[in-house]
């Protein structure tokens, strides 16, 4: 028999076995980690590949979201006998002719508006300094503490600088930038409706490719119900956006030229297009209608009539008008919206800021068809939840009964 056994000390082994192969949860900790490290540098770099691409992105944005509002006219329209092809000609041809009156109408005042830049900012300057002379007593404070400075032995004297401003120059200089974006802006329209052309020509093809690239019959379908939902989504907002903006345009065309301001019908066209930008298209025009009715009218009380009438009618179409029209599916969260406006308009200028809305409205979508986006999705909207009652005793029970629950 043999003697008994010295147990062996291993806790130095165990240990140091440990601290080479963790457990599991150890690891899974970290892969989490290395996983969200993963995710925020290739948010970083697709967003610097998005900014860089922005001359062949953005007509191919537009070019993709004016399929999904014009393929279900091109479908109703096939099912009538009538081919593809035509209807993406005759597609193609309005948006050339739409472009071309919208042109007609922006560019003749617009280049008139550049060429009085030099009048402009005289009035201007006139302008500011009559209400500057009507706060006198501002003017007297300001005087008597520029004679306080001068006395002061501390402060050393320094020469008085009189800078004069050259009209010519300035007005040339804007109208070079301008001329200057002239090809980029016809190149990329050319490329958005050439693009446009062919998808709609292409019938249902890019539909069948899509689908047919998933390998079970679930995914299919399910793709195939994104990709209608899309449609109908981008379709009605699109659609019911763009003709409550030519109805704001109309509004405002007419207002004005009530109020008696010049180029009526050119703040009309404007108004419908920076409509189409949330939030800050209506500061862009307000802007806008204030400087041209300082310029234009000896007094205040038109160029504030003007910018007034503005405000008041977006504020009428936002609260009243589109949420009336839009259904609540498509609304946003307001907080989101703002931000992707002024994110897009970082990175693709005014581009972006028109097509935020529809791609916030594509990702919401398709958030609904992939499961880990359906989260996502519901920050997106603007659902309210229900009040949550801190004295409600069915939720304090049912929570104690969870908790009573074995794990």
């Amino acid at each position: 028999m043999r003697g008994s056994a010295r147990p062996l000390v291993v806790r130095d082994g165990v240990s140091k076995m440990v601290q080479m192969f963790p457990s599991r949860k150890d690891t899974g900790k970290t892969h989490s980690v290395h996983s969200w490290a993963v995710i925020c540098i290739f948010i970083i770099l697709l967003g610097a590949a998005v900014a860089y691409a922005r001359q062949f992105l953005m007509p191919v944005t537009l070019a993709v979201l004016l399929f999904f509002v014009f393929v279900p006219i091109r479908r109703w329209l096939w099912r009538k006998g009538i081919s593809p092809v035509v209807t993406a000609t005759g597609i193609t041809a309005l948006l050339i002719v739409f472009v071309i009156v919208m042109g007609t109408m922006l560019v003749t005042p617009a280049r008139q508006f550049m060429n009085d830049i030099p009048q402009i900012s005289q009035q201007l300057e006139e302008k500011f300094q009559a209400l500057k002379a009507s706060f006198k007593s501002l003017q007297r404070a300001a005087e008597k503490i520029g004679e306080i400075a001068a006395a002061s032995p501390e402060a050393p004297a320094t020469p008085t600088v009189v800078a004069q401003s050259d009209g010519g120059s300035v007005s040339i200089g804007v109208v070079t930038a301008a001329t200057s974006y002239v090809p980029a802006f016809f190149s990329q329209l050319l490329l958005t409706l050439l693009l446009l052309y062919f998808m709609l020509a292409s019938g249902d093809l890019l539909y069948l490719k899509i689908v047919q690239s998933f390998d079970t019959m679930r995914d299919k379908r399910r793709a195939y119900l994104a990709l209608r939902e899309i449609e109908d989504s981008i379709g009605n907002y699109l659609g019911a956006i763009t003709i409550i903006n030519l109805g704001l345009g109309l509004a405002i065309g007419a207002v004005l030229y009530a109020l008696g301001m010049p180029s009526a019908s050119m703040f009309g066209a404007m108004a419908f297009l920076l409509n189409f930008i949330p939030y800050i298209g209506m500061l862009i025009g307000t802007a806008i209608i204030g400087v041209v009715g300082l310029v234009s009218f000896d007094g205040y009380f038109v160029p504030l009539m003007a910018a007034l009438s503005y405000i008041l009618i977006n504020s009428i179409e936002g609260q009243i008008i589109t949420p009336y029209f839009i259904s609540r599916r498509l609304r946003m969260n307001t907080v989101v919206v703002f931000l992707s406006v002024a994110l897009w308009a970082w990175l693709w200028s005014v581009i972006g800021m028109i097509v935020a809305v529809p791609l916030l409205v594509v990702i919401r979508v398709l958030s609904e068809h992939i499961p880990a986006l359906e989260k996502f999705g519901n920050f997106l909207a603007d659902d309210r939840p229900p009040a949550i009652d801190p004295n409600d005793e069915d939720d304090e029970a049912a929570e104690a009964e969870e908790q009573k629950q074995p794990a």
